[in-house]
């Protein structure tokens, strides 16, 4: 890149951020949680056709990216980089960010289930834990998906997860699904619902006889916190 034309990108990322609601968009995703263009239109203080217009200037500087998941489309910050740009214009401003507050009551919070797959802070944690050891790896950007690398089928066999079994399932293998409470993701697909049979026979976790949540055992803390290195 020429230095005329790193001068342009950078002046029209730079117009991006400098105008107010779309800054005030950017900052609210800079906790690392997705939301959707209706909650950054509140944010913002704009209606959700003007929300939609600055997301899609944002997505065209590849400051935001967008995750369709049934219904909705969640945005999050397109990556570290932009939110390392708008940490130091932070410490620039003096500004002091305000952090994600939910709203989800604490026992759901903690753990619940998502269709057959554990979700809330547990499901968060397993997420980012399995992600972080190297035991799965993005297969595609596009649909938010993973594959498993040797180190993962040596490390999810060992708990006793059937990889093949669950290979051989009739649906998507293992994808990033947008946890409702906490706005970062939870491991869906036929990986996740492996990994909550697991959590279940292991006693991990116990089902609450009359809802979604999932209560996290003594034992189960103990186990991973020893086998994962999760404080749950």
């Amino acid at each position: 890149m020429n230095v005329n034309n790193q001068d342009d990108s950078v002046s029209l990322i730079a117009a991006a951020i400098g105008e107010r609601a779309r800054a005030r968009i950017l900052f609210c995703l800079s906790d690392g949680r997705a939301r959707t263009s209706t909650e950054l239109a509140v944010v913002a203080e704009v209606s959700p056709s003007t929300a939609s217009a600055h997301l899609q200037l944002l997505k065209t500087q590849k400051l935001v990216k967008v995750f369709a998941q049934g219904k909705h489309h969640y945005y999050s910050l397109e990556g570290p980089n932009v939110a390392a740009a708008l940490e130091s214009l932070s410490v620039l401003a003096g500004r002091q960010t305000n952090k994600f507050v939910p709203s989800t009551p604490n026992i759901l919070r903690e753990a619940r289930t998502c269709y057959d797959h554990i979700a809330g802070a547990l499901g968060v944690s397993l997420h980012d834990r399995f992600t972080r050891m190297g035991w799965l790896v993005k297969a595609s950007q596009a649909d938010q998906s993973y594959e498993f690398t040797p180190k993962g089928k040596n490390g999810f066999e060992s708990l006793g997860i059937d990889l093949e079994a669950t290979l051989a399932l009739r649906r998507r293998f293992a994808f990033a699904c947008v946890d409702w409470s906490e706005r970062r993701p939870h491991l869906g697909g036929a990986l996740g619902s492996a990994v909550l049979g697991m959590a279940l026979r292991r006693k991990w976790v116990v089902r609450d006889a009359d809802g979604r949540a999932l209560e996290i055992t003594p034992h189960g803390r103990r186990e991973m916190q020893a086998l994962l290195g999760i404080s749950a």
